[in-house]
């Protein structure tokens, strides 16, 4: 009999570092799945910490061996993006390596005053402000800067943000500026509405920069929507900003360092598909070659990783409570959660995920499509990142003493901003129970609970039923 098992290891190259079969159940990270679902139930997110940790060891090195490799004179840091999950146990975890915090909005800044609170952000560790800012959030980061965060440096995203500072900022400011990117060919717009204009940067410079002594420019970032990928777009478009920080550095010596923003991707196919060291390698030799062409300096250099630094890191696991065969060929297995409020990428942007069986690898395999418990038709998940179908071990509900369990894997990044955590949610399907997976200093693993599953009770309050 063909089984579950047998599919996945010809279609993969299975196990992997991540994940290994043991007694018809899935290894994740050598974690028994089965004994958490078992103790915390379903449909439970979890974060394994020691992975964030990972991955930015991984970067870290790649870089270094990058810049050995290729003779690159410049520098590297490395800077986690909030905005991929905001979550305490996240940062710092992430803040436990070294890196500095990339912020998109003013209430970050509370994240970055508890954290320095706790000790684990320094006035020194660099404080990159991005985004279009309200009036709150550049008050919010003038505070920063007047009570002494020496690094915390605005990102220009229009030409009128620096008036703030100018007539606020007391003390001496590194500043930074956003260049607007090119869009991809096929998306509805040619330019990010994000980031100063290409032809308005050495103008902005000039006029309400270069003069004033608080203010010195020392980083030029763009962002590439797509990330780093191996497409004519990505080199078009860096090869594009780092000729503008060339023209920029001709005349602006206190540019020294450039941001390159649009992260490393994380793995959504058991199959690894992305070579990390070489292309960075490659953004590397780019860079080097552009600035020996034009005469100046190699840039030290920040990247901004949030889904590469936390989204494999994230799991989450739901129980199948039916199936349902409504036709001759579609067979639905009904998790006990929703795609569209628990991992709303799935819906929003068709973003597929690893996701394999917890249990009954033994088994014969169906053809299914999986349905979530919202009335909506969109709720459903029916493809995988290699093939338009998903595949599960059949059930046998007049035996079977458990249920089947199916986990999505690398979900640790955005999910639970973009469903809204812990508001209200689509047909009022509450958001599952999170534990948190550590290792202590023997390597044994801790689990902790960080949020029981939603109540009842808590979203009456929001919707005003209850006090």
């Amino acid at each position: 009999m063909d089984t579950y098992h047998s599919l996945i290891s010809q279609t993969f190259d299975f196990p992997t570092d991540e994940f290994h079969v043991e007694n018809d159940e899935l290894r994740f990270h050598d974690i028994d799945l089965m004994a958490l679902v078992e103790k915390h139930g379903t449909p439970l997110r979890i974060a394994y910490l020691p992975k964030i940790s990972t991955q930015i060891q991984r970067a870290q090195e790649w870089f270094r061996v990058g810049i050995e490799q290729t003779g690159y004179q410049g520098k590297y840091s490395y800077a986690y993006c909030t905005k991929a999950s905001h979550f305490s146990f996240v940062v710092e975890e992430a803040l436990k390596n070294g890196v500095h915090i990339e912020t998109s909005s003013w209430f970050d800044t509370n994240i970055i005053r508890a954290m320095h609170a706790k000790g684990r952000v320094q006035k020194d560790t660099f404080i990159i402000c991005n985004g279009f800012k309200t009036e709150e959030y550049k008050y919010e980061i003038t505070r920063l800067i007047n009570d002494g965060f020496v690094n915390c440096m605005p990102i220009l995203d229009s030409p009128n943000e620096v008036d703030y500072y100018h007539d606020n900022v007391r003390e001496k400011c590194n500043v930074g500026m956003r260049l607007a990117s090119d869009e991809e060919p096929r998306f509805q717009f040619y330019t990010s509405r994000l980031g100063i204009r290409y032809t308005d940067a050495i103008p902005l410079w000039e006029q309400k920069i270069k003069d004033d002594p608080r203010f010195e420019l020392t980083m030029l970032h763009y962002f590439i929507n797509t990330g780093i990928k191996d497409t004519s777009y990505y080199w078009s478009e860096l090869s594009r900003f780092v000729h503008k920080y060339c023209e920029l550095r001709k005349v602006c010596p206190t540019l020294t360092t450039i941001d390159i923003g649009g992260g490393l991707p994380i793995q959504t196919s058991i199959q690894k598909e992305y070579d990390y060291p070489y292309m960075i390698a490659e953004v590397l030799r780019t860079i080097k070659r552009i600035c020996e062409e034009e005469g100046v300096p190699e840039p030290d250099i920040f990247t901004e990783f949030g889904i590469f630094t936390v989204g494999e890191s994230g799991a989450t696991i739901y129980s199948i409570l039916d199936e349902k065969l409504q036709n001759d060929k579609e067979l639905w297995y009904m998790i006990d959660g929703s795609f569209i409020t628990n991992l709303p990428d799935t819906w929003a942007l068709n973003q597929r995920f690893i996701m394999l069986a917890l249990n009954n690898w033994n088994r014969g395999y169906k053809k299914i499509q999986l349905g979530g418990l919202t009335c909506d038709s969109q709720d459903y998940y029916n493809a995988e990142k290699h093939i338009y179908q998903v595949f599960l071990p059949e059930r046998k509900p007049a035996t079977d003493t458990k249920p089947l369990y199916v986990g999505f894997f690398h979900t640790g990044a955005y999910q639970e901003s973009l469903s809204g955590y812990g508001g209200v949610k689509h047909c009022l399907i509450p958001a599952p129970k999170m534990v948190i997976l550590d290792r202590d200093a023997d390597g044994n693993l801790t689990d902790r609970v960080f949020a029981e599953e939603q109540t009842a009770d808590s979203m009456m309050r929001i919707l005003g039923y209850q006090a």
